[in-house]
């Protein structure tokens, strides 16, 4: 019998896995805390339930994610002085989420970010999806992934506690060609990294774009906004946009510009020469690595608690917002009142509206072929 296997056990169930890799005796102990823990979230209206598995690795570090949307929704960290802090904006429980809400923490696919007026052509054929942000198909469309059932098992790795969250988008499915078959694997490795491994293969060909839409404050889910933290991103181009955030299929310098985070800036810093509403940065930035390997795409310092995040990606873009539409409606954690600027998302993923600019970097996958995107989150204190 699998181990692993999801079996209705009442209330939660510990799983840990030893991790021996020829190490020290003591090293070998400390490995033999990271563990992964099932428990039920809630449930949705029609009776399912929504699990809840708790990561932990050999330093404390929490990581959380739930079955509806493979949505994480608390990530507990160290500050300077060791002391923990959940520093993602989410929510208490599970009605607070199907309530709606801006993405928080989820996995986000088929195509994450913007598709020009909901429409696009493959292979000589038209296909119409969503317009669920104003002209524009934003996310995946009105029932993306961030609002489905996952199915999921804790996985023995050599890298940390894991979970690998399994889903098959039908063919069909927000307007999207192709029975697409995706695996989302959360890590948390005992050196304080979040791991985000993503595949998925189809049997026709179709547009993929995946990600996770995390809102990180660094100081805090709690602490207010988040404009003097500090933000150093591998570009030197990005993508400017029109007024609906669609692309205009430029690859622009950041130098001599506000676009420019190439040397550590707080994000307040010029924030307030931008022209559009509302104001923040929500735009797409062209990595240096070109996608081609794993690679550092972005640092952020919050100087009060010392935290740092590191993001290295396989991906060729990352979308970095300031919680620009976070206006006050949405209480979260503990009755928090979430307004403009209280979060920033590091977005890793090709870049908005791919399927329509044939100067980006091609977003279609096609039978045979299996799409993989590795996203990494290091945390560190100074």
């Amino acid at each position: 019998m699998n181990p692993f296997s999801l079996v209705a056990i009442p209330m939660a169930v510990w799983l840990s896995a030893t991790i021996a890799l020829g190490a020290p005796e003591s090293s070998k102990e400390k490995r033999r805390q990271a563990s992964v823990q099932k428990s039920t979230y809630g449930k949705l209206p029609d009776g399912t339930v929504i699990d809840l598995y708790t990561l932990t690795n050999a330093q404390g570090v929490v990581a959380k994610v739930i079955t509806y949307g493979a949505i994480m929704t608390e990530l507990h960290v160290p500050d300077r002085h060791g002391n923990l802090g959940d520093i993602v904006l989410g929510f208490d429980n599970l009605d607070q989420y199907l309530a709606g809400h801006p993405f928080f923490g989820a996995t986000i696919g088929r195509v994450a970010n913007r598709i020009a007026k909901g429409k696009f052509t493959l292979d000589g054929k038209s296909y119409t999806v969503a317009t669920n942000n104003g002209p524009n198909h934003l996310h995946g469309g009105l029932k993306g992934f961030d609002k489905v059932v996952w199915q999921a098992e804790p996985v023995t790795t050599t890298q940390g506690a894991s979970v690998k969250f399994t889903y098959l988008s039908r063919d069909g499915e927000e307007g999207y060609p192709g029975n697409l078959a995706v695996t989302v694997v959360y890590t948390l490795t005992d050196k304080n990294e979040l791991r985000i491994d993503y595949t998925a293969t189809t049997d026709q060909a179709t547009p993929v774009n995946l990600t996770n839409h995390s809102y990180f404050n660094l100081a805090g889910a709690a602490a207010g906004d988040i404009l003097g933290h500090e933000v150093m991103l591998a570009a030197n181009r990005y993508t400017p946009v029109d007024a609906t955030l669609i692309p205009t299929g430029e690859l622009a310098p950041v130098k001599g510009t506000v676009m420019d985070f190439t040397k550590p800036l707080p994000i307040g810093s010029r924030i307030q020469q931008l022209t559009n509403d509302p104001q923040g940065y929500d735009h797409n930035y062209v990595l240096n690595s070109g996608g081609k390997k794993l690679a550092l795409a972005a640092r952020v310092y919050e100087p009060k608690t010392g935290r740092v995040l590191e993001i290295r990606t396989t991906e060729p873009g990352l979308q970095f917002y300031t919680g620009n539409f976070l206006d006050g409606t949405l209480k979260g954690k503990g009755g928090v009142v979430y307004k403009q600027h209280y979060a920033f998302c590091m977005e890793a993923d090709h870049f908005p509206d791919s399927i329509n600019q044939p100067g980006f970097p091609s977003a279609v996958l096609r039978p045979g072929q299996t799409f993989k995107q590795t996203t990494i989150h290091k945390f560190l204190t100074k």
